[in-house]
């Protein structure tokens, strides 16, 4: 996709906000875009619909300095969206799920574009202001995580230590000293997360529980992504970006639907995409041949069903896509390290 020039968005319409946090910058948005404010489930949500935008900003806040940003919005013209740092500066990771987004500091013309699918890493120095560009008349799916240094430092468990020498830097940079702006690569791992984030049926607070446990994971994965492109880790040469895509979509129709007999030659040709490539493909994104993914799938499955179903053993064995109740059992306690007798009679103690 080319990029645009910033002369070409104008004219733009600025949004200007001092934010004290992420509560006061969803409320000032509001008093620029309309809309209401709602709290449900310890999440602050923002929903527009006016001639300025339609969609919902959502917000929640974890312990220990961690927010999460859901921005599913459209605008109907283009948008400037300057953040004055002098109160409020987290480290930002965000990810574009859909269409794309524009930053700068102070220079428009130094605008860089995060684009669809991709990764960056953002913060800035006291002083200076983040300015981001909102494209016109397209769905922006935005995920974003903050960290407050300070607070997250606190943290027992936070090794920062273990970070590569960049990353270090930007957490301990708890006076806002140094701005510090990565654009990562293409990311499916990413995706798959948000989209669990998105789908979670949970409510209250093993919701809540769940939403943190994903938030951490994808931070992870930030992480990860700046390490191996700092090092150097593409792609592999030989898989396209829309080539993993189609290998992504293959993963999901095996989470929907886990009982299938699936094999490499039929996947191949449905796929279009030769054995090696899918092999490829599966342990980029998932760290696992096709045949371990599957596997994966299918036992995650039979362990929900076991905990929350009042199917027997055998019926789960057979509803997932298993044929051997013995073959199941045995690989079951090899993951969990509990047989799925065990495992069954715990999660029936566990319920009365």
């Amino acid at each position: 996709m080319s990029k645009l020039r910033y002369d070409k968005l104008a004219p733009m319409d600025n949004i200007h906000i001092l934010p004290k946090d992420n509560f006061d910058l969803i409320s000032k948005l509001q008093k620029k875009l309309g809309g209401n404010i709602n709290e449900t489930f310890g999440k602050t949500i923002l929903t527009v619909n006016s001639d300025k935008a339609f969609g919902t900003v959502k917000y929640l806040s974890f312990d220990w300095g961690v927010e999460l940003i859901q921005l599913d919005i459209k605008f109907s013209e283009y948008y400037n969206l300057t953040l004055d740092a002098s109160e409020f500066n987290p480290i930002q990771f965000i990810y574009a799920s859909n269409s794309r987004l524009g930053h700068y500091y102070e220079d428009p013309s130094k605008i860089q574009y995060l684009e669809e699918l991709h990764t960056l890493i953002l913060t800035t120095k006291d002083g200076i202001k983040n300015n981001f560009v909102f494209p016109k008349d397209k769905k922006l799916e935005i995920t974003i995580i903050q960290i407050v240094r300070k607070e997250f430092l606190k943290k027992k468990t936070t090794k920062i230590s273990l970070l590569n020498s960049q990353l270090y830097d930007v957490f301990v940079d708890t006076d806002h000293e140094n701005k510090f702006r990565f654009f990562g690569s293409f990311n499916l791992k990413i995706a798959d997360k948000i989209s669990e984030l998105r789908n979670l049926k949970t409510k209250g607070m093993i919701r809540i529980l769940k939403i943190e446990a994903i938030v951490y994971e994808i931070l992870s994965l930030h992480i990860q992504s700046h390490n191996q492109t700092i090092n150097a880790v593409k792609t592999p040469d030989s898989l396209l970006k829309s080539e993993l895509r189609i290998i992504r979509k293959l993963s999901k129709k095996i989470i929907a639907n886990p009982s299938i007999n699936y094999d490499l030659k039929s996947m191949s040709a449905e796929s279009g995409l030769s054995q090696l490539k899918l092999q490829d493909g599966f342990k980029f994104l998932y760290n696992r041949t096709v045949t371990d993914y599957i596997r994966h799938i299918r036992l995650e499955m039979a362990r929900d069903l076991l905990r929350n179903s009042e199917l027997n053993i055998s019926q789960v064995v057979y509803s997932i896509g298993f044929t051997s109740r013995s073959y199941f059992s045995k690989i079951f306690k090899e993951k969990f390290d509990v047989t799925p007798h065990e495992f069954k009679k715990e999660s029936i103690a566990v319920s009365s």
